[in-house]
């Protein structure tokens, strides 16, 4: 039909028929939201893995499938499945992505079979019996005991406990006859990212953030196609590509997996490093914001990473020392290549008692990461938690800098942490659990 005959027809349809059209999501959704029939060795897949970029649709395909599942909709299920697993980086995430988000669970429903969010016990409730449960990659013992019949995993390269998170999921999927799972992420070239593409049970389906362009404001897709279009960050988290390490890297992500520890020991001395911006406005470079510290033995960790982007001096000074009082930390450690005057002014404005440490670079970025560099490949870094952002950066830093032209903020700040805390002046030792 014509573009007129189309609207000639649903001019004359009624509000419950328009909106029993808008619920078909196979009407809609593109070849790659729709799972695949078979995985790779020909057989009905126990594992769907879409890889995409930003805005692809992968909140929205990953709510449709539960939504098909929990109600028994063919041809995306086969029958209603009762109990459903819902994993997210954190619980926040879960929550306001995956149940209560613009493309959640809740938004994909008809009002008439739209699920109970019950937050208090942290469960999706239809009135067919069906019951989803939130569980938080942070916490990979929560997932030990509960059985499920399916589940959703969103932004599985993100997790902090990756193989711990999944490992518990896979024990808990256990509930009828071929138990099922849908994996939504950005692609990153974590092991276990490249374990499960290897898997031939797994079905992967790739798309670019440009497959779903009709549903993304105009100038977004303008914008980052224009800034990062061609760059290795572009083709992560654009085209959904999994980019291996930059030959030329400092870093690998084999090698930070390596230095991964599960929680921080006690600390002797707590630093956070700041890498302020040159500029300001919506275009400024991000201000790198980066927390570490050293243990009696002398292994250092990083503990956080609060780098903000595009934020006013006054706002990344509150952040950094709010950082700063959160862990106890000796004391903030900041560059003033650019702007010195300035910068001590803004946190003094903050607050006046923070302890500043001025640092001046003398050498280019890519010879002062080095040292810290060759600290990581004698294991004397650990890593408390995963940055994904950060870790994305370091295993794109080169000769050249950033693949994508940009400043290396946040490993500039990770920089100057380590060197602080293997450089500095020795402090009275003050011992810190966490």
């Amino acid at each position: 039909m014509s573009r007129k005959q189309r609207l000639h027809i649903l001019a004359r349809l009624s509000s419950p028929e328009l909106e029993t059209i808008t619920a078909d999501w196979t009407l809609f959704a593109h070849a790659h939201q729709i799972p695949p029939h078979v995985a790779a060795n020909g057989l009905p897949w126990a594992t769907w893995m879409m890889i995409g970029g930003r805005g692809a649709g992968k909140t929205r395909a990953g709510a449709e499938w539960i939504r098909a599942q929990a109600l028994g909709l063919k041809p995306l299920a086969r029958e209603a499945v009762g109990r459903i697993a819902l994993v997210g980086e954190t619980e926040h995430d879960v929550r306001e992505v995956m149940i209560e988000g613009i493309s959640g669970l809740l938004a994909v429903h008809r009002r008439d079979e739209r699920p109970s969010w019950v937050s208090s016990r942290k469960r999706l409730e239809w009135r067919n019996g069906a019951v989803a449960y939130a569980f938080s990659a942070e916490d990979p013992e929560s997932l030990r005991g509960p059985q499920f019949g399916c589940a959703w995993s969103d932004e599985l390269a993100k997790w902090r406990y990756a193989d711990e998170t999944f490992d518990m999921l896979q024990f808990g999927l256990r509930l009828g006859s071929e138990p099922r799972q849908l994996i939504t992420t950005t692609p990153r070239p974590t092991a276990l990212i490249k374990r499960l593409m290897k898997d031939t049970s797994c079905a992967v389906t790739h798309a670019a953030t440009r497959a779903n362009a009709l549903h993304l404001a105009p100038t977004f897709l303008h914008n980052v196609m224009t800034r990062y279009a061609g760059t290795r960050l572009g083709r992560q988290e654009l085209d959904g590509e999994l980019i291996e390490d930059r030959p030329d890297a400092l870093w690998s992500h084999a090698l930070i997996e390596r230095r991964r520890v599960d929680g921080a020991p006690p600390m002797i001395r707590i630093v956070v490093a700041v890498d302020p911006p040159v500029s300001s406005g919506k275009r400024a470079d991000a201000c790198g914001i980066v927390a570490a510290g050293i243990t009696s033995e002398g292994t250092i960790i990083v503990l956080t990473d609060d780098t903000l982007s595009s934020a006013a001096p006054s706002v990344w000074a509150a952040r950094a020392i709010a950082l700063w009082r959160r862990l106890e930390a000796d004391a903030l450690v900041v560059e003033v290549n650019q702007g010195g005057e300035m910068v001590r002014s803004v946190i003094a404005q903050v607050d006046g008692g923070v302890p500043v440490t001025s640092v001046r670079a003398h050498r280019g970025k890519y010879l002062r990461a080095e040292p810290v560099a060759t600290l990581y490949a004698q294991d004397r870094v650990k890593h408390a938690g995963t940055f994904a952002a950060l870790e994305d950066e370091m295993c794109d830093f080169g000769p050249s800098g950033l693949s994508s032209g940009r400043s290396p903020d946040r490993l500039d700040a990770l920089v100057w942490a380590i060197t602080s805390l293997t450089q500095g002046a020795r402090v009275q030792p003050r011992v810190r659990s966490f």
